[in-house]
């Protein structure tokens, strides 16, 4: 049984078959591989000057993705500017970053996607309380620190007071850390402060609560608002830095901006879908400048919104990810994508293996009719008198060979009717050599 199988045409043509969804396997993984490799399991991020409230978003940012399997590394930096040279310089090693409202565009930053805005970062402007009711003309000449150089604050504030008319002779700006610049406030050591930080940032708290220590709003609010599109208006209630000693005093309208989760381009689409699903367990929950689920935010302030972004603030995560592991659902989704087109070759394949097949078994036989036909044709063209025996020899090794083809049941018709064609064409051919040599 065996042996008639290896013999018969089912035998090569499945070899051949297997050969060929082997070939399309193996081409269409790497393929995959090459278009959608799997994602890394280290990212870098980087986020703000350590003690910040940027720094302790990435923290908890990174024990979530180390949940998943994922080592994300934080990288303190100066501020929003030092994180945009990072994330633009494709060979710092950096892909994700927090990025300030207004400090770059795509333009600028054509690498760089947005994941969405996830929190307001109002501008705070704290001063020593003799300063009360006196505004930024009562600091001239004084001591005001407006953060690091690289950092976002900075590059706003010079932009507002140039803004508003005052250029950087008139007062001392210094560029002190956020937490130096906050020590050296309580100490009566510079008169005034400005800092970009959540409500979160543990330099506000500080702060609000501080005895001697008042809180004052940046002049013009709505103006700046209506000037500046990346600008919003917010309202610190009275007290509620200290109900006890009633700080600040009363409701103070800042300016703030929206920090935006940026990535650069290139990615891994399961990365970006993560660091969505962890934005969305930091920041989604109630808080004094936002209500719950506010946040993360489909908007697209100074950078685009990338491709998966979209997808998530439209359908949620995907499917696999909803359910499964991370790295479960990245498996099982590249098994997918690899059984999906192959189903789309193998299928209409499959359907046309039995035409193939009938085909190429016909050809056997039409094979077998040729030879049968070239033998008549010979013993037709040779003169009378000439040897026919060898003729007939070929019909008995011709007769031989299709005794041992195998045919599915469709064709084995055929075959016979080969069959009675050879043996009506050595009736003939053995009628004439008889005839021939009764006639000599």
């Amino acid at each position: 049984m065996t042996r008639r199988f290896l013999r018969s045409g089912w035998f090569y043509f499945a070899i051949g078959l297997i050969g060929l969804v082997l070939l399309i396997v193996i081409g269409l993984w790497f393929g995959i591989d090459l278009l959608n490799p799997l994602p890394p399991r280290t990212v870098t991020m980087v986020t703000g000057a350590e003690g910040g409230a940027y720094h302790g978003y990435g923290e908890r940012y990174r024990q979530i993705l180390a949940r998943q399997g994922i080592d994300l590394k934080l990288v303190p930096t100066a501020g929003a500017i030092d994180n945009l040279a990072r994330l633009n310089d494709p060979d710092s090693g950096v892909s994700i970053g927090f990025v300030q409202g207004g400090t770059t565009g795509e333009g600028q930053s054509p690498q760089l996607q947005s994941l969405g805005t996830i929190f307001y970062e109002p501008l705070w402007f704290f001063h020593r309380s003799q300063y009360r009711g006196k505004g930024l003309s009562g600091l001239r000449g004084r001591r005001i620190a407006i953060g690091p150089e690289g950092s976002g604050t900075r590059a706003l504030v010079l932009e507002l007071l140039r803004r508003s008319g005052y250029d950087r002779g008139f007062a001392e700006l210094s560029a002190l850390s956020f937490k130096e610049s906050a020590d050296q406030l309580l100490r009566g050591e510079i008169d005034a402060l400005f800092i970009l930080a959540s409500w979160d940032s543990p330099v506000v708290q500080i702060l609000l609560a501080a005895d001697d220590i008042d809180l004052s709003g940046f002049p013009h609010t709505d103006a700046y608002v209506a000037l500046y599109p990346f600008l919003t208006r917010v309202t610190v209630p009275a007290a509620v830095g200290s109900i006890v000693r009633n700080h600040p005093v009363s409701d103070t309208v800042l300016l703030a901006t929206g920090a935006s989760l940026a990535v650069r381009s290139d990615v891994h689409p399961a990365i970006q879908y993560l660091l969505l699903d962890a934005a969305e367990q930091v920041h989604s929950g109630p808080g004094i400048f936002r209500r719950a689920g506010q946040f993360p935010a489909a908007e697209a302030v100074d950078l685009p919104l990338s491709e998966e972004a979209r997808h998530y603030y439209k359908s949620g995560p995907p499917l696999l990810q909803r359910y499964l592991p991370f790295w479960l659902a990245v498996l099982l989704g590249r098994v997918l994508l690899l059984i999906l087109p192959l189903l789309g070759l193998l299928i209409p394949l499959f359907k046309l293996t039995p035409v193939l097949f009938k085909w190429q078994m016909q050809r056997r036989i039409d094979r077998l009719y040729a030879e049968l036909r070239e033998i008549e044709n010979n013993w037709r063209e040779r003169p009378a008198g000439e040897g026919r025996e060898d003729l007939v020899a070929q019909l008995d090794q011709l007769e031989a060979r299709g005794h041992e083809v195998r045919l599915p049941v469709s064709l084995v018709g055929s075959l016979y009717a080969f069959k009675e064609q050879l043996a009506l064409v050595r009736q003939r051919l053995l009628a004439s050599i008889q005839g021939e040599r009764t006639g000599s």
